[in-house]
């Protein structure tokens, strides 16, 4: 049994004690009592499928139809749809490369997806490929629609996920589903924070945004023990005892035998300290570039999660924008924000309104990064001022080398996110667990929100 399944049921148990940890604290629902129960029981319970640019849903059916790579030499990617089932992008993209016999940095994607799910995402190599991969065979990896392009898949060059979900071990009690229909409907009308979810950080090790101010700082060492050494009271018990081995002894070789094959960048990490003693800085090299991005950036998240629950703590409205605050209008309804932005508090105040009726505008907050103004921003600056403060950080920081270079750039998030074609499709007992009920429903999402913080809303 994977990490992860073994502790899918009982992690749940203390989610919310982990969110407050990354900032993730209020309900936009509280009104609504939450029906309980367990979602990702197992990964046929959460089926992800990327949407593109122009509203295709990825499906797992096979193309069969022949593709070859033109002799005019035009086509330069192979791309195809990748499904995986159990398995994060990195760990996909890590299984790829060693059978293609391939750098890692040929291989392009759209997104991150779910990892214990089953998902369909659109992917690239740059290269002709496709006899490769029509004969290559990877446990719980297929690949579908395999044709050449001009143009690589690029990160964020989809629209947003499909998702049909599962929830289980429903107690059943008087008005369940009139509870579900009324957060069914307020989830539509008013949507929900648009918070970085659990998987942003680390969902059994909530800390890559721990991590990632530490290398902002220059702070091997700590980054280093954070990563590998610290343990969480979610994580498998073989994990932890490895951790807590290697922080007691010191004793990398020793580690690197305890510590379980599923921790595979941790396992690189302490074969790399065998070789190179006190180079804390040059383990972090043994990442995948793209991993080591995300853990540095993942503090930009920590920081605008920060915002959102300090903004409802001092009890500024979310569902309707206050003098100050910044609207972007969206590049369709309920789409992505544009840099089409007004401060609200104008003549332009009653278009706006309108706009944010229709779905076509939207309160926005700055995520910080190099290159992000925050006068622009005139409330949720005063707000990010208080965060200085008591995080102890300076806004110089995000103009640091480490931003720069990995194009870790400032740029606007909405505060609220709706799903759209939110639909019950079944709703009975649970044949997994007597005497409970279970739902499975249907919805989309914009590129970069999470499923995970609807579904805390329903459940609670």
């Amino acid at each position: 049994m994977h990490e992860n399944e073994e502790n899918s049921i009982n992690f749940q148990k203390i989610e919310r004690e982990i969110e407050k940890f990354v900032e993730i604290k209020f309900f936009s629902t509280s009104e609504i009592q939450g029906i309980k129960g367990i979602y990702k029981h197992g990964y046929k319970d959460f089926i992800v499928k990327e949407i593109s640019e122009t509203g295709e849903v990825l499906e797992i059916r096979e193309d069969f139809t022949e593709h070859f790579f033109p002799e005019d030499g035009n086509d330069k990617y192979t791309t195809f749809n990748l499904i995986k089932v159990n398995k994060d992008t990195f760990e996909a993209v890590d299984l790829l490369s060693n059978q293609l016999k391939i750098s890692p940095s040929l291989i392009s994607y759209s997104g991150l997806k779910d990892k214990l799910a089953i998902t369909v995402q659109k992917m690239s190599i740059k290269g002709n490929y496709i006899d490769q991969l029509k004969r290559l065979r990877i446990k719980d990896l297929f690949i579908r629609n395999i044709h050449p392009t001009k143009k690589p898949v690029k990160l964020g060059s989809h629209w947003g996920n499909f998702f049909v979900i599962t929830i289980r071990k429903i107690p059943n009690r008087e008005n369940l589903k009139q509870d579900i229909e009324l957060l069914f409907k307020k989830l539509t009308t008013h949507g929900f924070p648009n918070y970085y979810g659990l998987q942003r950080f680390g969902t059994f090790r909530p800390n890559s945004h721990i991590v990632g101010r530490y290398l902002i700082e220059r702070k091997y060492e700590e980054a280093f023990n954070e990563f590998v050494i610290s343990t969480y009271p979610p994580e498998s018990t073989k994990s932890k005892k490895a951790r807590t081995y290697l922080k007691e002894t010191g004793d990398y070789k020793g580690a690197l035998s305890l510590f379980p094959k599923s921790l595979q960048y941790e396992r690189n990490m302490l074969a790399y300290m065998m070789e190179h003693p006190g180079d804390y800085e040059g383990v972090f090299e043994v990442l995948p570039p793209d991993l080591k991005k995300l853990i540095i950036s993942s503090y930009q998240s920590y920081l605008f999660n920060k915002m959102l629950s300090l903004r409802h703590k001092k009890g500024i409205p979310f569902f309707t924008p206050q003098e100050g605050d910044v609207i972007s209008i969206l590049e369709q309804t309920n789409g992505s924000p544009t840099p089409v932005k007004y401060i609200f508090g104008s003549h332009y105040d009653e278009g706006l309104l309108k706009a944010i009726e229709r779905d076509r505008a939207a309160i926005v907050c700055p995520i910080i990064g190099h290159g992000i103004n925050l006068e622009d921003f005139p409330l949720m600056s005063r707000i990010f001022q208080e965060i200085c403060k008591e995080e102890q950080i300076r806004l110089d920081m995000f103009y640091d080398e480490s931003f720069i270079n990995f194009d870790l750039k400032g740029t606007i998030r909405t505060l609220l996110v709706k799903p759209i074609g939110l639909n019950l499709l079944e709703f009975g007992e649970d044949e997994i667990h007597p005497n409970y009920q279970k739902i499975k429903f249907e919805f989309s999402l914009p590129k970069g929100c999470y499923a995970t913080m609807m579904l805390r809303e329903i459940i609670k």
